[in-house]
């Protein structure tokens, strides 16, 4: 999520009137002032039958989906494309010898003109069989997640907000290493786990035109007003690598931990709504959008990220800017969906803009599908101190610190693979 420099956010809001545009909506960090809110039940289907059972709630969960798809991320096109996978190089000594590294590009065999997913995969070198993986997209390239000097600088679009590593949104060498410490790779690997990734702008490009380069210029309907937004081309992306790591002999594709932050933690969370595939879902400050409930008037809100970011959604999604009431589906639902698998959710203290409390109480309202497969979720918990993790089967936790993803963070979802996963 984007946040606007202070100073630069009084001269938008004073240029406003001149310029011709409304006011940015008024932002609300007390929660005195939040209100009331009723939200839809998850386990009340269309009809109003009462969901009770398991068998029961896969036909509310199909229902959900649709809701979700017509109202929030657009209709994932269901026609399956052709894949080719090649392995373009295979490093057995990376790291110092505590991995093998791959790099994989996967083509669309029907798109020549669509570039490939290039994936980097490390996995450890002592795994006694199939390792299980943490899979999520990076947001400036494969070489922005190591300092290796031998990972090729993505030659895709990058966006220049990032900080001075690109010029005309192309990388540049000071972009290497740039968010490494965000995959502390070796830490993952020395615990028995594999780590995937890709840069989310392979998959589309991270700008309101950008689709004209991915794979929404040839797959969706433009003309619909539930045609599917960036979230959900990068969902779609993401489970097309979980296709690969299914062929690999290395991996065991029964265990892929899918993981996002920000941004990329919505486009997680309905990546693991749609696709069973995906053993555990992990979502770091997800927000507006992702883990956050949309009907809490905290922080971001579902008016101001319409707004700033309508190519992300569904084009029916703005529709709810002023009434939010109205939509169909919260974001407790989006979690309910992730049910019976694990399911962790972070906030931070610093990151108020994503609503930490919102999204905690995201997961306490999916708790009634987690117990109808006989499971815990969070578990009857209050808001928790921070750096407190709760829950069992959901987890979460409030760290200090900005909005980011860090090392404490990392250790949490490492117990929680170890716990739940492994």
């Amino acid at each position: 999520m984007t946040r606007l420099v202070p100073g630069l956010a009084l001269l938008l809001t004073l240029l406003q009137p001149a310029l011709g545009q409304a006011p940015e909506p008024p932002a609300n960090y007390d929660e005195a002032k939040v209100g009331t809110f009723t939200l839809p039940d998850p386990l009340v289907s269309k009809a109003g039958k009462r969901i009770t059972t398991p068998a029961d709630w896969q036909k509310r969960r199909t229902e959900l989906l649709q809701l979700f798809a017509d109202n929030v991320y657009g209709q994932t096109p269901a026609q399956a494309v052709k894949l080719r996978f090649q392995v373009s190089n295979v490093d057995q000594a990376a790291l110092n010898g505590l991995a093998t590294r791959k790099q994989i590009s996967i083509f669309f065999t029907d798109y020549p003109q669509l570039p490939p997913i290039d994936v980097l995969l490390y996995i450890p070198k002592s795994a006694q069989k199939p390792a299980p993986v943490f899979l999520g997209l990076n947001f400036c390239g494969n070489h922005c997640v190591t300092t290796e000097a031998d990972i090729p600088l993505s030659t895709r679009w990058v966006s220049n907000v990032i900080g001075n590593v690109s010029v005309n949104n192309r990388a540049t060498e000071k972009a290497r290493g740039l968010q490494a410490t965000r995959w502390p790779i070796e830490t993952v690997l020395k615990r028995g786990y594999a780590l995937a990734t890709a840069y989310y702008g392979d998959i589309e490009p991270d700008y309101p035109q950008g689709w004209h380069t991915g794979i929404r210029s040839v797959l969706g309907d433009t003309t619909k007003a539930s045609n599917w937004g960036a979230i959900g081309a990068w969902a779609w992306g993401l489970s097309r690598i979980m296709d690969y790591l299914q062929t690999d002999p290395a991996i065991d594709s029964k265990r892929v931990m899918v993981m996002g932050h920000s941004r990329i933690g919505k486009a997680s969370l309905w990546a693991g709504a749609q696709d069973t595939r995906f053993a555990a879902v992990i979502s770091n400050e997800s927000g507006e959008g992702g883990a956050a409930l949309a009907r809490r008037w905290y922080g971001e809100t579902l008016e101001r990220i319409s707004t700033h970011f309508p190519h992300w959604f569904c084009p029916r999604y703005t529709t709810y800017s002023k009434r939010v009431a109205e939509l169909p589906v919260d974001q407790h639902e989006l979690l309910a969906l992730i049910a019976p698998r694990p399911l962790y959710i972070a906030s931070a203290d610093g990151d108020q803009w994503s609503d930490p409390r919102g999204e905690f109480l995201s997961g306490v309202e999916a708790e009634g599908v987690y117990r109808l497969y006989g499971k815990t979720g969070l578990g009857p918990v209050r808001f928790p101190g921070l750096n407190e993790p709760v829950g069992q089967t959901v987890r979460y936790h409030n760290r200090s610190g900005k909005h980011d993803v860090t090392d404490y963070d990392w250790a949490q979802y490492l117990r929680f693979a170890d716990e739940l996963v492994r």
